[in-house]
């Protein structure tokens, strides 16, 4: 091993306590994060002649697109989740710290760790993104939104617990309850839940149950907008409805929802206001972004937009600070457009390969180019077999682009582990409608 490259591993196998630390190369990149932007910057950052340090609540990086899997039952949480430092054992550069910023002095290039704190020459933030409830944050308890794996695990429970709760019950309008089953937000998110519970109820559990039949459950997907996949063409949100309708969703457009509680949903339609009875309410119709955005923005004058994201300037970096830099769901980049860019994976991804390529061609004090993001299209899986999605120049829909959508998918999974796993579960999904990982868990199985 080359003297280098020996200095690089004591580096990592010795941090003294406080995780301040002497780097093997001078020049110290800290990225705080572990999705998609974040693994990107430090994967571009391979071989190259600076210490990277990666920071993360969580011990593992989440394929958060199949997400909706694992609160629909079709995967385990293992099969989208890859610990970091596996991920990342090759890369002699990087370190993996498991921690949470609580505080940052950018004059002084230090981030505050909840156990010590740590320098930097340049700082990469990709800290993601939570719910937003506009205003209403005491709905999160009765409308979980699907962000994390807990997120996802609790979803799992309020679902195919309800089918349960059913099958117990007597009293025909309590059980007409359980089987109402609401969506807010026409969202991709939105949409993917929808689909896959009318494929539950009217596939999955079809000879499951005694005194219910499954298929008589309805699902309710709410769009405050006047179509659902507003981002898509018309025709292919048109499709995506026609498909939903044939699975037994019922999509509620121009539908303003204005109150949620333990057991019901009011909805605003124009001057009529309607409430229904349900035990399961899934949010999938805002995000903001991370609280430490927030910190980042107190810190350094950094103006925010109503998200909560941190305005950029066109090379990612923050104003009056080019050694910040921010990607993912925290930043309000503006695309060609003029509009902000959406917070989606490949914006993400693309974001880090750029800010990687920035770093090293300023430690290199070469010309620094301006970040521009290639759209390669949009896409949205609605069921086994049928998807949208948007090439611009191709709209293929129904099997041909859920074919393509399980294509990207697999591609993008980090591990082979991984990507063996999700193929295997999907095909035995596929021939026998069985969703395996259908499990009631997590504390507290006595409330709702």
């Amino acid at each position: 091993m080359s003297t280098v490259e020996d200095s690089v591993v004591k580096s990592q196998t010795s941090v003294p306590d406080g995780y301040v630390k002497k780097s093997a190369w001078p020049h110290r990149v800290v990225v705080v994060g572990g999705g998609f932007g974040g693994l990107h910057a430090i994967r571009s950052l391979t071989r190259k002649q600076v210490s990277i340090t990666l920071i993360d609540k969580r011990n593992f990086h989440l394929f958060q697109p199949l997400l909706y899997q694992v609160a629909t039952g079709a995967l385990s949480p293992a099969n989208i989740a890859g610990p970091l430092r596996s991920i990342l054992r090759s890369q002699k550069n990087c370190q993996v710290l498991m921690d949470e910023v609580i505080g940052i002095d950018p004059k002084e290039r230090t981030l505050k760790l909840r156990d010590g704190e740590i320098e930097y020459d340049t700082l990469i933030l990709a800290a993601g993104a939570s719910h937003s409830y506009f205003g209403h944050p005491e709905w999160e308890q009765f409308a979980p939104g699907l962000k994390t794996i807990e997120d996802a695990t609790e979803i799992r429970k309020r679902i195919f617990k309800a089918f349960e709760m059913a099958e117990q019950e007597t009293n025909l309008h309590i059980r007409e309850s359980h089987l109402n089953f609401v969506i807010i937000g026409g969202g991709p998110t939105g949409v993917e839940l929808a689909g896959a519970l009318g494929e539950i109820s009217r596939q999955s559990l079809k000879y499951d149950f005694r005194h219910i039949n499954p298929s008589s459950a309805n699902i309710y997907l709410v769009e405050a907008g006047d179509r659902i996949l507003a981002q898509f063409p018309e025709d292919l949100s048109a499709s995506a409805q026609l498909t939903l309708e044939k699975l037994g969703v019922t999509i509620r457009t121009k539908t303003m929802v204005t109150n949620i509680t333990k057991d019901t949903v009011e909805m605003k339609i124009g001057d009529t206001t309607e409430t229904l009875r349900t035990s399961t309410v899934i949010w999938a119709a805002g995000v903001q972004a991370s609280p430490l955005a927030t910190l980042v923005a107190q810190a350094t004058g950094a103006k925010q937009d109503r998200a909560g994201r941190l305005c950029v300037k066109a090379d990612l970096s923050l104003e009056n600070f080019d050694n910040i830099y921010v990607i993912g769901d925290m930043a309000s980049c503006m695309g060609v457009d003029g509009k902000p860019l959406p917070g989606v994976a490949p914006v993400a991804m693309q974001q880090g390969s750029f800010v990687a390529k920035h770093v090293w061609e300023k430690v290199n004090h070469r010309k620094l180019p301006e970040f521009k993001y290639f759209s390669y299209g949009n896409m949205a899986t609605i069921g086994k077999a049928s998807a949208v999605a948007d090439f611009g120049w191709w709209k293929p829909t129904g099997i041909i682009a859920w074919i393509l959508w399980l294509g990207v998918h697999v591609i993008n999974i980090v591990q082979f582990r991984n990507r063996l796993l999700v193929t295997m579960q999907w095909a035995w999904n596929y021939f026998t409608n069985d969703r395996s990982a259908r499990l009631i868990t997590g504390h507290h199985l006595d409330q709702k």
